[in-house]
């Protein structure tokens, strides 16, 4: 009977409750491993991984998401999917994004500052940003004219 008490609770077993597993499972459909729930996370491919950091960080009802490199390590085709994921978020978290890769900062970014050995080069939208001789010198090694 004590069992059942909220003094009790922290030593319960959430494998054994339905709610916490529906909302696991919840999760893990938003990011698109439902069909992989039953991997353990270490078996999982990195960006797999990745995913599964981002259900976790999800399941705690954040307003703002801080992703440092979300997408290193990844192949073109999991940055993509990445990509598209934190997209179908962008209306409902404020995202914080500091990443390499350009394709998906160009494609979730409304600003973004472009910082070159720990000082900012340029700040703007990202239209701003592929117009900017000097962002393109400085990572395209164009020549300004």
């Amino acid at each position: 009977m004590l069992k059942d008490g909220p003094a009790f609770g922290a030593w319960s077993n959430p494998r054994h409750d339905a709610a916490l597993k529906d909302e696991a499972m919840q999760w893990l459909t938003h990011v698109g491993l439902a069909d992989r729930r039953h991997v353990r996370s270490a078996d999982l491919a990195h960006g797999e991984k990745r995913q599964l950091e981002l259900a976790v960080a999800l399941a705690r009802s954040p307003r703002l998401l801080l992703l440092d490199e979300p997408m290193a390590g990844m192949g073109p085709e999991e940055s993509a999917r990445m990509t598209r994921l934190l997209q179908g978020m962008k209306g409902n978290y404020g995202i914080l994004l500091v990443e390499h890769d350009m394709d998906a900062v160009f494609a979730l970014a409304d600003r973004i500052s472009v910082l070159v050995y720990g000082e900012i080069l340029a700040t703007g939208t990202p239209a701003d940003i592929r117009g900017d001789a000097r962002v393109r010198e400085a990572y395209l090694g164009e020549e300004t004219v």
